[in-house]
């Protein structure tokens, strides 16, 4: 009735007004009752069906509402009506409201089939670009068989607004109908003969679509190449077009799709490769590297000479344009540079070992993401010829290098990996070793100090040296680590006899690296023994060290004179009451062993232990993390159970 109009139309708010009332809201349960409000008023307008003037309204409002996060569901209908209308402003809301209301599995859906026919064959070029609009974003299969025809006469369009709307509609058809993909061929390579830069982009992109979806139909469109080459050779020559001018560069997006069509279509032929290399030159040559859209233009071009069959001399230069991105202030530019180098390394390794310096300099970025990729880019650089710089540029970086200990704790790893795989010489893989072990400590695996062992145990010349480095090492430092002190006092207790011979002290001394700083020297049994004492009465000692300590000793009671064993026995008798079970067992233990009369038997026991192989430590690693594993599955289970 009248009256119902006239008090709804006073009840009924603006868009402007709601979008005010919701920002005043000082909680959101005030929040919840301006929109519940807002809500039950809209549902009244839809039941009762009172002026169509306020309908569009209405539904710009749900819009809103349903952006805020609230159920808007009883408004679909109503998109559809609003469809339905002849005039603009509310089929315009309509079909905003089908985009965001509804989707491509609501059976609702179908009901607008009808409309959007109607509408793509509509004299208002506007409402035609609101019917293609909707298709591209909620097309479902069933709607994009039945409307296809529409789309691709669309294409013959005089209107360019309209045929950049079929392609970009067309790209949606595709992909839910890819059987469909032949009657698009055709249309889309006529769109290619436009100057439009606006359907040039929308009809590239819609190739680039159609070559992903069926690899095949690559080569109907290689014969494109000529003329896509010719639309980027007129971009690049083109002087200055306010309309596509971008900081100076003439239509960037469109120079990129260009671009990346063309990788598509070099790949795998030659021919179409050729005809391409020269304007990717002149790309690469002239294109200003200072603003972000001429790095675009220039990523995109090294990816795409990267890919065809280009010339060497073209693939240094693409390889020299990412050199220049890894001196670049922006960390994107340098993750990509990067990320595209670790890409290509198989296939030109000799250019970017040239750009290794730039590469290193990267791993003392502040960004991890940085620091990773380069790390992954150095590992797969090393070769046998350049693993000794290489490594050593790594191992300065990593006794700089501070936090982050899962990074460090990943450097680590990939040093030891290419010391073992391009080692020169046995002495260079001890000395990166035991520089790990010295320089990291307990970021190191237990596999380093494993390692350091089975290097210097198979080769019996390196062991003076390498007893003289640790002993050295563990004295220097203020506080060794713990993976340094077990190593070392290990060391100590197998070649102990060596730090008192003068002969293996010029031998070790004959070994040291030039880097290396200080001289070992001769030391009294007296010495190395006070040395373990001081370990085992610091603070930081722990039990496991304390048991590596007792074993070192009574090691020694053998390789040192025996007048040192009254001294040694001193040291490990204060063990026998430790509260510790372990190493009050060693203690207990050892003392036995020291008063045995058969000094053979005892010798024989403590003699220098066999050094495993590595096939067996190897073996031993695996069960250890498949034991991890199945605890992990036990405790898993007993949370199931508790559950």
């Amino acid at each position: 009735s009248q009256s119902q109009r006239c008090n709804f139309g006073i009840m009924s708010i603006k868009l402007r007004e709601l979008i005010r009332n919701v920002r005043a809201c000082k909680s959101s349960a005030e929040e919840r009752k301006v929109i519940f409000k807002e809500c039950a008023l809209i549902r009244t307008s839809f039941k009762e069906k009172v002026d169509s003037g306020l309908r569009h309204r209405n539904v710009a409002k749900l819009l809103y509402i349903h952006m805020l996060g609230y159920p808007t569901h009883f408004g679909q209908m109503e998109s559809l009506k609003l469809i339905a209308s002849p005039k603009f402003n509310e089929k315009r809301i309509g079909y905003l409201a089908l985009m965001l209301l509804l989707d491509e599995t609501q059976e609702v859906l179908m009901l607008v089939t009808n409309c959007l026919k109607g509408d793509l064959k509509h004299k208002n070029p506007y409402i035609v670009g609101l019917a293609l609009c909707s298709m591209g974003n909620i097309s479902s299969a069933d709607i994009a068989r039945d409307l296809s025809n529409e789309v691709i006469r669309l294409f013959g369009s005089g209107n360019p607004y309209i045929r950049k709307k079929a392609a970009l509609t067309a790209i949606r058809i595709v992909k839910k109908v890819p059987e469909m993909v032949v009657d698009f061929i055709k249309p889309a390579t006529a769109l290619l003969k436009t100057k439009q830069h606006s359907v040039l982009i929308t009809a590239i992109a819609l190739i680039t679509e159609i070559c992903k979806l069926k690899k095949k139909y690559a080569n109907k469109f290689r014969s494109l190449v000529p003329s896509l080459v010719r639309h980027l050779k007129t971009l690049l020559l083109a002087g200055y077009i306010s309309e596509y001018d971008v900081v100076g560069i003439t239509d960037p997006f469109l120079q990129c799709k260009i671009i990346g069509l063309l990788r598509i279509l070099g790949t795998g032929s030659s021919k179409a490769s050729e005809e391409m290399t020269d304007i990717l030159a002149q790309i690469s040559i002239n294109t200003e590297p200072s603003k972000n859209p001429g790095n675009a233009i220039l990523y995109e071009c090294v990816q795409t000479i990267m890919v065809i069959d280009a010339e060497d001399g073209l693939r240094q230069l693409a390889i020299n344009i990412l050199g220049r991105f890894l001196l670049h202030r922006d960390n994107n530019i340098r993750y990509v540079a990067l990320n595209t180098l670790c890409g290509v390394i198989d296939r030109d390794t000799t250019s970017i070992q040239r750009h290794k310096t730039h590469i290193v300099d990267c791993l003392k970025d502040p960004d991890v993401s940085i620091r990773r990729r380069a790390l992954d880019l150095i590992y797969a650089l090393v070769t046998k010829s350049n693993v000794q710089g290489l490594v050593r540029e790594l191992v300065n970086y990593l006794s700089v290098t501070s936090g982050d200990l899962e990074f460090k704790r990943m450097l680590t790893d990939k040093i030891v990996l290419v010391a073992e795989k391009y080692t020169p010489s046995k002495l260079w893989h001890l000395n990166t070793l035991l520089s790990l072990i010295e320089i990291a400590g307990d970021v190191t695996r237990d596999t380093v100090a494993a390692n350091c062992v089975l290097v210097s145990g198979h080769n019996s010349e390196l062991q003076p040296y390498t007893v003289h480095r640790l002993y050295h090492a563990v004295k220097e430092q203020v506080v060794p680590s713990a993976a340094l002190r077990r190593l070392a006092i290990f060391c100590i207790g197998e070649y102990g006899n060596h730090l008192v011979t003068a002969s293996s002290t010029d031998d070790a001394n004959s070994k040291r690296p030039s880097e290396f700083s200080g001289k070992f020297s001769t030391h009294s049994p007296s010495d190395v023994l006070g040395t373990l004492k001081y370990i085992l009465s610091r603070p930081t000692c722990t039990k496991e060290v304390k048991a590596y300590a007792l074993n070192a000793m009574v090691k020694l009671s053998t390789r040192f004179d025996p007048s040192m064993q009254p001294a040694i026995k001193a040291t490990i008798k204060k063990y026998t009451s430790s509260m510790s079970v372990e190493l009050q067992q060693r203690s207990c233990e050892y003392i036995n062993l020291l008063e045995l009369e058969n000094g053979a038997v005892r010798t024989k026991i403590v003699s220098v232990m066999p050094t495993p192989d590595k096939k067996i430590i190897k073996k031993a690693e695996e069960d250890d993390d498949d034991e991890d594993e199945d605890e992990d599955e036990d405790e898993d289970e007993d949370e199931d159970e508790d559950e």
